[in-house]
């Protein structure tokens, strides 16, 4: 017990430690998470390129985080994460529902709320740099797909060996 309390310990400097260090905090409970979906699926619409499908699949991929929260805390995922999403949505399309920007999953009671003020918060550089950090293994995933698809020229032979 004495353990797992120095490791809670721990871990409760830490976030203290990189919201210091990047001075800014951020709403919590997959509020994030949902927004920068809903950002990246309306930028793919405007792509006309394949690319489109990949900025497509990785606003899907960024939903991994409060599907999981959810699921965690035994709700219905899918239930909660279209219902966030429905309130990032309309507050990236209407000026007036601005406030729900800062909207997340209440995990303890199954509802949305803002999380800002219900104080659940996370540090903004954690955010950004596991952002960075998928995008980077996501490219590098790509590449390597793109490595096996090449196909190595057959070895021509001569026409008297067996």
């Amino acid at each position: 017990m004495l353990d797992e309390m120095s490791r809670s310990i721990h871990d409760a400097l830490c976030v203290v430690q990189r919201v210091l260090e990047s001075g800014h905090v951020v709403a919590g409970g997959g509020a994030v998470e949902s927004a920068l979906s809903i950002y990246l699926e309306n930028f793919a619409h405007t792509l006309e390129t394949r690319e489109q499908l990949a900025v497509a699949e990785f606003a899907e991929a960024v939903l991994v985080i409060p599907k999981t929260l959810a699921t965690n805390a035994a709700l219905d995922s899918t239930e909660f994460v279209a219902r966030l999403r429905a309130y990032h949505n309309a507050s990236q399309k209407d000026e007036k529902d601005k406030k729900y920007q800062k909207f997340g999953l209440d995990l303890l009671n199954g509802k949305i709320i803002d999380n800002i003020e219900a104080g659940v918060i996370e540090p903004a550089l954690a955010k950004v740099k596991y952002i960075q950090f998928a995008t980077e293994a996501a490219i590098t995933i790509l590449r390597i797909d793109d490595l096996i698809k090449i196909h190595p020229k057959p070895e021509q032979r001569h026409p008297h060996d067996m």
